[in-house]
């Protein structure tokens, strides 16, 4: 049986131990941030890739040649495969994994699906673990029933259609067994209040700058990533939301 490890990002394929076996394919996607509503895989990938290019300033070139093929070696894997999904706790890593979660149930015949998460504080997740820790991590990982990645998988087609309530209640229903569903799933509906009251991210963002009196985005975004830390959030997610605040 082939292993193989379904990573993060790029960071983690970096300080991966060389100890662990199998081959490495990363998910190199921020699928908490814009539209992904779309009828097909093709879609989606032509969606994101217009997405990426206009909000982050990056080259549709690199989607096409480096997040898609990733992605495509997901539904391309060989029948009766190992896979381990290294994905942490926060909202961002959540999003993608239930996406990779929807691949696998649609695409893949695995043998086995384990889950792998860092046994770390939410903030630092994989990043603030050594090799040992790292390896700690692995050898805790836990089976995932077919069940469960169709669990994962319904998750992220409630996240396509924008039912964001619903997915909290299927968190809360299923918190026993992923007690971390819960939180990601609490922090996700509160990016979209019904009252037309900012979201919670830009909330937390405009309270940093009142108490602290500052609007330097290194001050900021330190905060921001101490206090919601459950997004997972990196720099370019909240420079965005920081820059969009200012401007308006």
């Amino acid at each position: 049986m082939k292993e193989f490890h379904i990573l993060n990002g790029d960071a983690l394929k970096d300080q991966f131990p060389d100890s662990l076996n199998g081959e490495l394919i990363v998910a190199r996607e921020c699928l908490v941030n814009g539209d992904v509503s779309a009828d097909s895989l093709d879609q989606l990938f032509e969606l994101r890739a217009e997405y990426l290019s206009n909000a982050y300033d990056s080259e549709k070139g690199f989607y096409h040649n480096e997040v898609i093929p990733e992605f495509k070696k997901i539904i391309s894997l060989p029948e009766h495969s190992v896979i381990n999904l290294w994905f942490e706790d926060d909202l961002f890593c959540q999003v993608n994994l239930w996406f990779v979660s929807h691949l696998i149930l649609n695409f893949v015949t695995p043998t086995q699906v384990f889950l792998v998460r860092p046994h770390t504080d939410i903030q630092y997740g994989f990043g603030g673990l050594n090799s040992d820790g790292l390896e700690n991590a692995f050898r805790s990982k836990v089976r995932l029933s077919v069940d469960e990645v169709k669990l994962f998988s319904s998750l992220w087609e409630l996240y396509q259609d924008q039912n964001h309530t619903e997915i909290l209640e299927l968190a809360v229903k299923h918190s026993k067994e992923f007690p971390f569903l819960e939180d990601a799933a609490q922090a996700n509906l509160e990016r979209f209040p019904s009252d037309g009251s900012p979201g919670r991210p830009e909330q937390t963002l405009l309270d940093i700058m009142k108490e602290t009196g500052s609007d330097e985005f290194g001050l900021v975004f330190r905060e921001f990533h101490k206090r919601e830390s459950i997004y997972g959030f990196g720099d370019l997610q909240v420079k965005r939301l920081f820059d969009q605040l200012r401007n308006s």
